[in-house]
Order: C-alpha cells, then structure tokens, then sequence
C-alpha cells in the first residue's frame, strides 16, 4: 500500500511539472543548431511502400554531436533475422557491440536502443508513421521495461507526426524522404531522480532503403531544484546515412 501511494505522489508530481513544460519553448533553446535542409517535394503518387526487411540488408551511419559537430562514432546496423520479429544487429566502430533493435511486426518496435537505457515496450508500437503522408500523426502509449529488470516499468507516450516530403543529400546519396517527427513530451524514467523527462526526434525516412538517412535527436529533464531554463542535456546527435544495401 505504501509502495502504491509513493507511485501515485511521484505521477502527480511528474503531471504537474510537465504543465511547466508546455509553457518553455525548448525548441528555441536551440533553434540556432544547423538544421538538415532538403528540398521540399510534392507527395509522391502513389504513396510508396517501405522495402521489406531482408536478412542482410545493411545501414552505416556516421553518429554526429550536434553541439561541437564531432563525428562520434559509426554505426553499422544489420538485418539478421526475419520472422515472427525482425531482429537488427548494431554494432559501433568505437563502441564494440550495441543492443539489438527488435520489431514485430516490421515498422513497429518493440526493443528500442537508441536511447539510453534500451527500452524493451510492452506493446509494440510505430517507428514511423502509419501512413506515409504529410500531415498524419497518432499517439500511442504503452510502458516499458530496462532489459534486466522485469520487477519494473515506466510510462511511456509518443506523439507521432508526418511533416513532408523532402529530397535530401547525406554521404551515401540523395534521397525521396518523409520528414517526420517523434516526441515524447511526458514519460517516466528509469532513474527515480529525474522528475520530468522531454524527447524529440526528426527522421528523414527513405522508403526505398526501408530506413531513415538522417536521424537527428535530444533529450532534455530536470531533477529537484533544477527548473527548465537549466534543464540536463541526455544526448543531442545526428545520424547520418553513408552507406546502404
């Protein structure tokens, strides 16, 4: 009973500092970022279709830190296995081994590492848009869990929207894509010291590869005493695409 009560204080807590979110601009506290520019597009006719997953099929991308624009490390990310799930293994030039990304099915994810902690959910949900078509969005929510503690779970929700379509050049070629844009703008955390927690990804999706050439991503929250103006940066990268098959 204690245990139940402190969960339903920190909700609380967590609820009403999420009000003070939505009156910060968190964007503008970095809009001076170089941004990717594509070329805008008219939607394409038909909508096109995401490749189907292979084993085999391969992404590189160089992972970039937006702030001093150092190349951190490259990624390789690699189909191993399709079936009921569509396992990607991740592996870091710098950094050895990564978690596996796992969907079931294809374009839903339901073991997600390019966060940290990885975030196995308990029910899958979409990595990108359910229709390829500007102006789309969804929301969805489920909890998950830190793969090595299944005594725990967390809230999670995700706004999902489809921007437009865009023509954009990265190392490995010039690409059609769908800009759209993932943001998790209340979830709890893992680490209980975290009072409030804020995400945002854009993709540049490419149908014809069967995933995004630039991911570019942060995270920002706050701890006791620390007010947004201040907020803890979790990770403000870039991905971009240098070669596929």
């Amino acid at each position: 009973m204690i245990e139940m009560t402190m969960k339903f204080l920190q909700i609380n807590i967590l609820r009403k500092l999420w009000l003070l979110v939505l009156a910060i601009p968190l964007v503008g506290c970095i809009s001076s970022q170089p941004f990717p520019q594509g070329v805008v597009l008219t939607p394409p006719t038909p909508t096109p279709v995401m490749r189907a997953p292979k084993v085999g099929q391969e992404w590189v991308y160089q992972v970039r830190n937006i702030f001093n624009q150092e190349i951190l490390d490259v990624v390789t990310e690699k189909v191993v296995s399709v079936g009921k799930e569509i396992r990607i293994a991740r592996t870091g030039l710098k950094a050895g081994p990564l978690d596996d990304e796992i969907q079931s099915p294809w374009g839903h994810v339901i073991q997600d590492p390019h966060w940290k902690p990885t975030q196995k959910f308990e029910q899958a949900i979409p990595l990108w848009p359910e229709q390829l078509v500007p102006g789309w969005s969804g929301f969805y929510r489920t909890r998950y869990q830190v793969p090595g503690y299944p005594d725990s779970s967390y809230y999670w929700g995700l706004n999902i929207k489809a921007i437009e379509w865009e023509r954009i050049t990265v190392p490995a070629g010039s690409f059609a894509v769908l800009h759209y844009q993932s943001e998790a703008p209340y979830f709890e955390s893992n680490d209980l010291f975290r009072l409030a927690n804020y995400r945002l990804d854009d993709y540049w999706l490419s149908p014809e590869i069967g995933r995004w050439v630039i991911r570019r991503d942060y995270g920002r929250y706050i701890t006791a005493g620390v007010y947004w103006s201040n907020a803890y940066w979790e990770d403000y990268l870039q991905w971009e695409l240098i070669s596929w098959k």
